[in-house]
């Protein structure tokens, strides 16, 4: 197996990591009532159960991803990142209950095209 191959499951990892480190934070900020930069309610903040799995979850996309470098360019590997586009959105709907426009979909589908044409360039190391 090549390294691009090999590199893509890390690659998909750290994306997925996270989007759903955003969410995780999102919602946080939801348990909390918000964002207030006094250092009573920022410090509660931090220390929200949401907000922690979300900054666990991007310590650990950040590992990933060192693990996803390590194998392939940067200039291959990066693109992939738009991919984060897609597992928000779908993530956002199915968790926080956001809506998704038929201009949206589009604009997701224009993504997945465009990562898929750098994938198949096969440029990784």
């Amino acid at each position: 197996m090549s390294p691009n191959l090999k590199a893509i499951p890390l690659i998909v990892l750290g994306v997925l990591l996270n989007a759903a480190a955003q969410i995780c934070l999102k919602k946080g900020l939801q348990a909390a009532g918000g964002m207030q930069l006094a250092a009573g309610p920022l410090f509660r903040l931090m220390l929200e159960p949401w907000v922690i799995a979300g900054l666990a979850c991007y310590a650990v996309s950040v590992v990933v991803w060192l693990g996803a470098l390590s194998m392939v360019q940067v200039n291959y590997a990066y693109p992939f990142l738009a991919l984060g586009f897609i597992a928000n959105a779908l993530m956002a709907r199915a968790f926080l209950g956001e809506a998704m426009t038929p201009m949206r979909w589009v604009a997701l589908a224009v993504i997945v095209v465009g990562v898929g044409l750098q994938a198949l360039s096969g440029r990784g190391h």
